[in-house]
C-alpha cells in the first residue's frame, strides 16, 4: 500500500508519444503555439501550414519532413489542449532573442492572409504577456514582418 502511495507522488515517466527532453518539449511547445496562431481566425490553410513547417525547420534545424511531423503532432496536441499555458510556460524559458524570433514567426503566420482579425490580435497580446515579450517588442516584430511581406 505504501508503494502505491509513493508511486502516486513520484514524477510521471514520459509516455512513448510525449516529449522526453527539454529540447523536444520546447519544439512541441513552439509548434503548438504556431498552430494556435494559425487557427485563431478559424481558417487554417495550407499556406499557414507551410509557414509553420518553415518556422520549425529554421528555428530547430529540422528537415522538411521532421518539421511537418512535428506540426502534425502539435495540431493534435493543440486541438486537445484546454489552454496555452503549458506551452507558454516552456516557451518563456527561451532566450529573449528566441522569444522575439518566435513572435516574428507568429506574426508571419497571422499576417500571411493579409488580414488582421481581433481574435489574432487578442491571442498575440496574451501570448506576448505570457512569454515576457513587451508590447513594444511585439509591435516592432509585427512591423518587420509587415515590411518583409510588402516587399514580397
Amino acid at each position: 500500500m505504501f508503494s502505491k502511495l509513493k508511486s502516486f507522488f513520484a514524477p510521471a515517466r514520459p509516455r512513448a508519444n510525449e516529449p522526453d527532453s527539454r529540447l523536444s518539449a520546447l519544439q512541441h511547445a513552439v509548434a503548438a503555439l504556431l498552430v494556435e496562431a494559425a487557427r485563431a481566425d478559424a481558417r487554417y490553410e495550407a499556406a499557414e501550414k507551410a509557414l509553420i513547417d518553415e518556422a520549425l525547420a529554421r528555428q530547430f534545424g529540422l528537415s522538411p519532413a521532421e518539421a511537418a511531423a512535428l506540426r502534425a503532432e502539435a495540431e493534435a496536441a493543440q486541438s486537445e489542449a484546454l489552454d496555452i499555458h503549458r506551452y507558454t510556460k516552456i516557451a518563456k524559458t527561451m532566450s529573449a532573442a528566441d522569444r522575439i524570433r518566435l513572435v516574428e514567426h507568429l506574426w508571419r503566420i497571422i499576417l500571411s492572409d493579409r488580414e488582421r482579425d481581433p481574435y489574432e490580435d487578442a491571442l498575440m497580446r496574451r501570448l506576448c504577456g505570457l512569454i515576457y515579450v513587451s508590447d513594444q517588442e511585439s509591435g516592432a516584430a509585427r512591423r518587420r514582418v509587415e515590411a518583409a511581406l510588402s516587399q514580397g
